[in-house]
């Protein structure tokens, strides 16, 4: 008998898997070169990582971030000039590199493009691109260079000092100047320069909401190729809307309202308002919806400007509906304990009182025409027509729902990634440092990592379930508690007291009280024992994480828990750039050591020059960090080893080579993709 067959004459699982890798490398030489490509790799430093939270639909600012690499490109060149270019040189070489179309346009402008310029640029951008690309191989480095100037650039990139090189280089640029394509080999140039900088984004939650265009963030996140995303609550919000949860469309309807984001209802996703137009209009007509006034001062629409009167009735109808929606969603799911949020139940019309814990407060809106006092939680008829168009139209959204399937591709609830723990909110903790459990009504609650995986379970469930199946469904009410509810991680807080906001003068109801977590990490025993909880080294490892903007000119820092801890939301939002003092920060983790970038706050995002971030190291590493040291390298070995066992199995004649198909892989150790042949987050391993 065959050494590979068992007794049963079923092939031996491992010889099945080799069989299957031997169609990707049929033969050793195949073997081998994948082999000695993964070894060599191994060696190189690992690359940059970028840390980015709470962007908020700030498409412009995150740009500028990704642009700048969030100061590094402007430290390079620091590193690289300092004495042998001015201050005003470095500025505008910077700026080049940022944003080179702008750059050559405004030179253009004021007459002040000539050869001399173009040589010295494009010298000076050789030298960086020398620079940035000096942690990867040359095959790597060409995968960043734009098709059309990748002779040009590899060899303006690696000349030599001897002088008929020296001669041969000038030509090169001399030939670009002739040919009048200078310009755009310096935007090519200036894009590779870009990529390089940038090995891996990691979103840590919240890109919709507030700001213009969170639809043109995903775009770019979906071109750039090797990116996570932590799933924020806002984040969950739009993935329930998507899969038609009406309490969620509400909210994210009466949300977008409020910051006066039309273009991305309409021209971003096609979304048809009409129908809640034409309904704010025939009930809210007389009404002047004071407590309803947009917040329009963050945004500017191009395509969809709305008068803000008929803004206010809109926003008024989205709210009433919300809170509806909300009553009817707690009565229904009497398990996650929110029954107090049921408002309108509470509220005695004749009066035109609220009792919020014992309390009557008087509401500073009392006309809600479309409310029975008798069954304050049932729809109109208007209003379930207006949801049933408005449902339907989230559901057809093709982009919408391209972007949704993205977040779930390339999202998880957490990632272990390099020895640190990503996540958007928080780990809910009680008081007294233990965890809190959470009870869904099935055999036992959930706390710690457990909770995470089980929440990942019933996000993923809602999205892929059959539709509208008892199971689907109640993964899809549960998003709605991912939203606001008191044990959500992504949310951390208390409750959500949008109702209070709008609609009572006592600002002491406004109060939302934020979970334990967030004092108890400041100190580094909560960090280390969550760090355990989620099986990380709590000597080495960090937690990342946003969701609450750290006031910097209040005195407050990023860095908590002895260091322990990196709670990244600086205020990329406009809207919370008046509480932190800041437009937002950027970690980032090199081979080298972590650093945190600070971003100015820009007064005006339409410029197309601005000013680098401030770079501030954190942490240097006790050595410069090898690939072979991160999550990708311990892959590599795996790998390894699997290909060592297939090369054992062709030599023992276990399995045959075919040599007649034999190609030798040029392996591409740029893209995590190659090392892990997945598409999605792993938790456990923390690849992509």
């Amino acid at each position: 008998m065959p050494a590979h067959f068992s007794s049963s004459g079923k092939t031996d699982l491992s010889l099945r898997y080799l069989k299957q890798l031997s169609k990707e490398y049929p033969s050793q030489k195949a073997a081998a070169a994948r082999i000695v490509s993964l070894k060599t790799w191994m060696h190189l430093p690992k690359g940059t990582e970028y840390f980015f939270s709470d962007l908020h639909g700030e498409h412009k600012g995150f740009l500028r971030m990704l642009k700048s690499a969030s100061g590094t490109i402007r430290d390079k060149i620091e590193t690289l000039f300092t004495g042998s270019l001015s201050r005003k040189d470095r500025d505008e070489l910077a700026q080049l590199i940022y944003e080179p179309e702008a750059v050559l346009r405004i030179r253009q402008q004021g007459q002040e493009l000539n050869e001399e310029w173009y040589y010295l640029s494009i010298t000076r951008l050789i030298k960086v691109f020398k620079a940035v690309s000096a942690k990867y191989t040359r095959y790597m480095t060409r995968g960043k260079i734009p098709p059309d100037f990748m002779g040009a650039i590899d060899e303006l990139c690696y000349m030599d000092e001897d002088e008929s090189r020296a001669q041969y280089h000038f030509g090169v640029i001399r030939a670009i100047l002739d040919t009048g394509i200078a310009g755009a080999f310096i935007s090519s140039l200036c894009a590779a320069i870009r990529k390089l900088c940038v090995a891996r984004l990691h979103i840590i939650g919240d890109i919709y909401d507030r700001g213009a265009h969170p639809d043109l963030i995903m775009d770019e996140l979906m071109n750039f190729g090797d990116v996570d995303v932590l799933w924020g609550n806002h984040d969950i919000l739009w993935l329930g809307a998507a899969l038609g949860n009406p309490a969620l469309i509400a909210n994210v309807m009466r949300q977008g309202i409020a910051y006066n984001t039309f273009d991305l209802f309409e021209d971003g996703y096609g979304l048809n308002l009409r129908p809640l137009s034409v309904f704010a209009n025939e009930v809210y007509g007389g009404d002047p919806c004071q407590a309803f006034q947009m917040k329009g001062k963050y945004n500017v629409n191009i395509f969809d400007t709305v008068d803000p009167d008929l803004g206010a009735r809109m926003h008024k109808a989205m709210a009433v509906i919300q809170f509806k929606l909300e009553g009817q969603l707690v009565r229904r799911r009497p398990e996650y304990g929110m029954a107090a949020r049921d408002l309108l139940s509470a509220v005695d019309y004749e009066k035109g009182t609220v009792k919020i814990n014992g309390v009557d407060h008087p509401l500073k809106d009392t006309h809600f025409p479309t409310i029975d006092p008798k069954d304050p939680l049932k729809l109109s008829q208007g209003e379930e027509e207006l949801m049933r168009a408005l449902t339907a139209s989230f559901r057809h959204s093709g982009r919408l729902q391209k972007h949704m399937r993205f977040l779930l591709s390339h999202g998880a609830l957490y990632l272990r990634y390099n020895g640190n723990l990503l996540y958007h909110g928080c780990v809910p903790m009680n008081s007294d440092g233990s965890f809190m459990r959470l009870d869904l009504g099935e055999k036992q609650g959930y706390e710690g990592v457990e909770l995470f995986d089980r929440i990942d379970k019933f996000v993923r469930d809602a999205w892929f379930l059959e539709y509208d199946s008892e199971e689907q469904i109640k993964a899809r009410d549960f998003l709605w508690y991912l939203w606001c509810g008191p044990i959500s991680p992504i949310f951390g807080k208390n409750r959500m007291a949008t109702f209070e906001r709008a609609l009572l003068g006592d600002k002491s109801t406004h109060k939302e009280h934020m979970n334990a977590y967030y004092s108890l990490v400041e100190e580094e025993e909560a960090c280390r024992k969550i760090l355990s909880e989620f099986s990380l080294d709590p000597d080495t490892g960090h937690i990342i994480n946003g969701h609450v903007p750290v006031k910097i000119k209040q005195g407050e820092s990023p860095v908590k828990g002895n260091g322990r801890l990196y709670m990244i939301d600086g205020g990329i939002s406009k809207a919370y750039q008046g509480t932190t003092g800041i437009g937002g920060y950027t970690l980032i983790f090199n081979s080298h050591s972590l650093a945190l970038a600070q971003h100015p706050a820009w007064d005006n995002l339409d410029d197309e020059l601005f000013d680098s971030p401030v770079l501030q190291v954190v942490e240097k590493l006790p050595k410069r960090m090898l690939i072979k040291e991160t999550d990708a390298g311990e892959r590599m070995a795996l790998e390894i080893k699997d290909l060592e066992d297939l090369i054992a199995a062709y030599r023992s004649g276990q399995l045959q080579e075919n040599q007649s198909s034999d190609s030798v892989e040029v392996f591409d150790p740029d893209s995590e993709l190659a090392l892990s042949g997945k598409k999605s987050i792993d938790k456990k391993e923390g690849s992509a």
